[in-house]
């Protein structure tokens, strides 16, 4: 579709930079109503079920014809494979819901400009109005199985001046088929031998790569039939085993010369004995019984569990993000679940320059103001950050500033998933310390709990002047009791009395004078140093 947007580049621009412009005639109407007759041959189209009664031999002569450039037979049976497989469709569906629980942005071309940068974020808010969009990527990842994805717009429509679709339909792979000279071009079928060309800005045209090789060939559909087919085999034999298990083995024995009628006869009384424990044969004849059914089911489990297994590493990468089995551990699971994000984060990327493709590119050339370069456009990206580990940032980044490092802000946003608030947004404060009360102004001998271990920083704390006097005030009550009894005995009786002065005090009251003691010491310290 790029190269038919580059063909119409100067008709494009034209439209672009016209105060008002119509719709280009492509995109009045969708592709596929265009043509009636080739819209009656695609939507009378009805599926054959190619899983019906599927064999090897068969399922490789579907694979064969899609490689021949018929992919419908192909699509149709990926089609049946996920509605029957509930643990196909299970792991397909979280691969594809992955997708499409990411957070995504319009991204503008490097060094952008201020024009630029308004047209990206008006193509964001475009988006954003899309009530269609969230549909539009869960049925864009239908590729992963089937190889390719399309849905066709609606048509387009002026609403306030911009060019924009009506909607969006997703479209069955049925209706497509390959260039017979190009085997990575998708056609529309219409009866003809090379089919219709999908027209410029009509179609979000998606292949999802499993492998590499041509279009038929890439979708996942191809190696998850295997484990499909013998996964229904397996069970298949299994419920025949359980119908039977149990029951004695009938024989009826009849005579030399006995006609087909009466052998059919026989045979009847055989079943309708081994289901409903009685029956009638004909005279002459005999029923004899065996030993019952012996065996057991696991083979049959066992079977049943490789194949989940195999379409388990298919989908996703890995088994122990599905299914833990008989053994595991959460570190393999962890391990696992990593491989995981490397899938859904190849599924996002192939997606996004798709949608960068068939839908920004159409909106931009259409609707930007900016717009004078195909080669220099919007970007549409899916999200694939994760965020950082909050308690390990929170730790280890004051160090990192304190030893100097230069950290910009915007990056620990962006590691931590933390929006950078507006200029208008109520935004998160640091407390302030508190001021302890025997050092406030309104009581200067009052006297507050300060756990030793309470860490204030008294330059901060401190009052904004305190005198001589306030620390008098506040040491005196501590000390003088202390100096007066030096001063006025010996260094024995000192101690003496020294250790019963403060002998009605408990351990709290006592910690906190000598709290209180220390703080003052330290701060009238460092004001006066």
């Amino acid at each position: 579709m790029l190269g038919l947007l580059k063909r119409n580049k100067s008709t494009l621009i034209e439209r672009a930079t016209e105060p008002k412009f119509s719709v280009p005639s492509v995109a009045k109407t969708p592709q596929t109503e265009r043509q009636n007759d080739s819209a009656i041959i695609i939507k009378r189209h009805e599926s054959t079920h190619p899983s019906i009664g599927l064999t090897p031999a068969r399922a490789a002569s579907i694979l064969l014809e899609a490689e021949r450039g018929t992919l419908y037979p192909q699509c149709e049976l990926a089609e049946d494979m996920e509605e029957k497989d509930t643990h196909l469709q299970s792991e397909l569906g979280k691969r594809r819901r992955a997708v499409q629980g990411l957070n995504w942005h319009i991204v503008p071309p490097p060094r952008a400009t201020d024009a630029e940068q308004r047209d990206a974020e008006l193509l964001t808010e475009i988006i954003e109005s899309f009530t269609w969009f969230d549909d539009c990527v869960y049925d864009a990842t239908d590729a992963i199985l089937k190889g390719f994805s399309c849905q066709e717009f609606t048509g387009w429509e002026q609403v306030d001046g911009l060019m924009l679709p009506t909607g969006i339909e997703y479209r069955d792979q049925s209706w497509f088929q390959c260039h017979p000279d190009n085997k990575n071009e998708l056609r529309l079928r219409d009866g003809s031998h090379e089919g219709q060309e999908l027209a410029p800005f009509n179609w979000i045209f998606h292949t999802a790569k499993s492998k590499s090789g041509y279009l038929s060939r890439i979708g996942l559909i191809r190696t998850l039939v295997w484990p499909f087919i013998f996964k229904n085999y397996s069970i298949r034999d299994l419920a025949e085993f359980i119908e039977i298990y149990g029951l004695p083995i009938r024989v009826g024995k009849y005579p030399s010369g006995a006609t087909d009628n009466e052998k059919n006869t026989l045979l009847q009384a055989v079943m309708q004995i081994g289901h409903n424990a009685g029956g009638i044969i004909p005279t002459g004849m005999e029923l004899d019984f065996k030993s019952a059914a012996e065996g057991g089911a696991e083979p049959f489990v066992a079977m049943v569990n490789w194949a989940e297994l195999s379409m388990s590493k298919a989908i996703l990468g890995g088994t122990l993000t599905s299914q833990a089995g008989s053994v595991g551990s959460q570190a393999l699971g962890n391990v696992h679940n990593e491989v995981r994000f490397e899938v859904r984060d190849s599924d996002a990327k192939q997606l996004a320059a798709t949608l960068t493709r068939d839908l920004i590119m159409p909106l931009y050339m259409l609707n930007g103001k900016s717009f004078s370069d195909p080669n220099r456009h919007p970007r549409f990206e899916f999200d694939l950050s994760e965020p950082e580990d909050l308690t390990t940032y929170a730790s280890n980044l004051p160090t990192l500033v304190n030893m100097g490092m230069k950290i910009s802000t915007a990056w620990v946003h962006d590691k931590l998933q933390i929006p950078i608030a507006s200029e208008d947004d109520d935004i998160l404060k640091a407390a302030e310390p508190q001021v302890p009360a025997f050092l406030s102004a309104k009581n200067p001998k009052g006297f507050a709990t300060l756990n030793a271990s309470q860490e204030v920083d008294p330059l901060k704390a401190a009052p904004a002047a305190i005198t001589g006097n306030d620390w008098q005030q506040t040491i005196d009550p501590v000390l003088k009791p202390i100096v007066d009894i030096i001063m006025q005995n010996d260094l024995a009786t000192a101690k003496n009395k020294i250790e019963n002065l403060y002998s009605d005090l408990d351990s709290e009251q006592l910690q906190d004078m000598i709290a209180r003691g220390i703080f003052v010491a330290q701060l009238w310290g460092r004001l006066n140093a």
